[in-house]
C-alpha cells in the first residue's frame, strides 16, 4: 500500500503533503516562491540524485501535452551540459494557469525527474499534465473546494505537476518515483493521476 511518509508530518491518503507549508512558506510573494524553489529546492535535493541517473552527456528531451488545453512540447530542453532556454521558456507556457492564462518559470529538475522517472518505466508517450504552475488564487480557490489541496503547494513555485502516462497505472508510477526519491510522490488513485514535484523525497 502506498501511505503518507514525510517525516515532518503525519498526513495520509490523497492528502497534499502538508510539509510543503515549510518549502515555500505561505507569505511569499510569486517572485519569493520561485525564489525559495531556487535556493531551499537545491538545497534540499542535491543535483547528483538526478545527475547519476541521466547523466552529463548527450541530451535530454521530453515530450508534455497540456490536458485542459492541448498545448504540447516535443523536444530537447538540455544539451551541453545546460538546460536550454529557449526550450525552457515553451515548457513554462505549456504548464501556465489556464485559468488565470499566467506562466511562471518553471523550475528545470522537474523535468528531470519526469524524464527520470519516464525512463524507468521504459515509456515514450508524452507526459499528459493535469496540473502545474498554480497562481496563489487558483491554488487558494482549490484549497478551499478541497482539503487534499494544500495551501502552500509546491505548484505555485513551479516546482510540482499532475500528470499521468498512457497505458502506465498511477500506482505503478508512484511506486516507481518513490523508490527512486527523486523528490515529492503524491497518489491519486482515484482521479488517476500522479503529483510528482523536485522537492525533499516524501510520498503521501
Amino acid at each position: 500500500m502506498f501511505q503518507h511518509s514525510c517525516p515532518a508530518c503525519d498526513a495520509s491518503g490523497d492528502l497534499d503533503c502538508p510539509n510543503e507549508a515549510s518549502l515555500t512558506g505561505a507569505s511569499l510573494s510569486r517572485r519569493g516562491l520561485f525564489g525559495a524553489a531556487l535556493g531551499l529546492g537545491f538545497a534540499a535535493m542535491p543535483e547528483s540524485a538526478i545527475a547519476q541517473r541521466l547523466g552529463n552527456s548527450g541530451a535530454r528531451s521530453i515530450a508534455i501535452r497540456r490536458a485542459q488545453t492541448g498545448e504540447s512540447f516535443q523536444g530537447v530542453y538540455w544539451r551541453d551540459g545546460r538546460y536550454d532556454r529557449d526550450a525552457l521558456q515553451r515548457l513554462d507556457l505549456v504548464l501556465r494557469d489556464p485559468g488565470m492564462d499566467e506562466a511562471t518559470p518553471m523550475d528545470p529538475r522537474l523535468f528531470d525527474v519526469l524524464v527520470t522517472v519516464q525512463r524507468a518505466l521504459d515509456s515514450t508517450d508524452a507526459w499528459e499534465v493535469i496540473s502545474g504552475y498554480r497562481a496563489p488564487e487558483t491554488n487558494a480557490a482549490r484549497a478551499r473546494q478541497s482539503r487534499r489541496v494544500s495551501r502552500a503547494s509546491l505548484h505555485m513555485s513551479g516546482m510540482a505537476c499532475d500528470s499521468r502516462l498512457p497505458g502506465r497505472n498511477s500506482l505503478g508510477i508512484a511506486r516507481i518515483a518513490a523508490d527512486m526519491q527523486t523528490g515529492g510522490v503524491g497518489l491519486y488513485r482515484r482521479d488517476g493521476f500522479v503529483h510528482l514535484d523536485c522537492g525533499p523525497a516524501r510520498r503521501w
